[in-house]
């Protein structure tokens, strides 16, 4: 069974990084596009991010753009999403997916639906 588990999570000041990593145990994540979802209190799930299988495609919510970057490491099997520039609306819990049917993303948008493991989630606090 798909069990991913995320870490990387903390508090930030306004203007900081993190780095967030989502891994897996005893099961490659080679074959699977990986997104990158987050969820404010009060908020709906927002799709932030997808890398494909292969890490040559991938997609990015226009809200951080320019600030995030996402990509994998297969070698240790581990996708990561650099946050770089936090605000303090990116505040979440940050949770990654393995969309188990396809390893591409859809072109712009990363939608739930397609996703069928999830890990437990790590929190993203932006606050001065």
């Amino acid at each position: 069974q798909l069990q991913l588990v995320e870490s990387g999570g903390g508090l930030v000041q306004p203007g900081g990084s993190l780095r967030l990593s989502c891994t897996a145990a005893r099961v490659t994540l080679d074959y699977y596009a990986i997104g990158w979802f987050r969820q404010a209190p009060g908020k709906e799930r927002e799709g932030v991010s997808c890398i494909s299988s292969d890490g040559d495609s991938f997609n990015y919510v226009d809200s951080v753009k320019g600030r995030f970057t996402i990509s994998r490491d297969n070698a240790k099997n581990t996708i990561y999403l650099q946050m770089n520039s936090l605000k303090p609306e990116d505040t979440a819990v940050y949770y990654c997916a393995a969309r188990t049917t396809v390893g591409r993303c859809r072109r712009q948008t990363t939608e739930a639906p397609d996703f069928g493991a999830w890990g437990q989630g790590t929190q993203v606090t932006v606050s001065s």
